[in-house]
């Protein structure tokens, strides 16, 4: 596998992986209808969103690393409650 898409199913680097997934997903049981799988793209955009401004706060406070690890993540979305996206 290359590197880039082993960066890309790493859980510690990409934090969406279960939306990304999701989507294809949905792509693949409904023959590549777009419109079918809006929903799973609206969730993977706000998933998106939501950690890059995560990161981007990191950034600017001098945490390294700027994306939080895959275990770091689920206490900031267990401390949250819900999934904010």
């Amino acid at each position: 596998m290359p590197m880039v898409a082993r960066r890309l199913r790493d859980p510690d680097i990409n934090p969406c992986l279960l939306e990304s997934d999701a989507s294809a997903r949905c792509m693949d049981e409904n023959n590549y209808d777009r419109e079918r799988c809006s929903n799973y793209f609206l969730k993977y955009k706000n998933c998106r969103k939501f950690w890059n401004s995560i990161m981007i706060h990191r950034r600017q406070n001098g945490v390294k690393p700027p994306m939080p690890t895959a275990a770091e993540r689920d206490e900031i979305l267990g401390a949250m409650g819900k999934m904010p996206y």
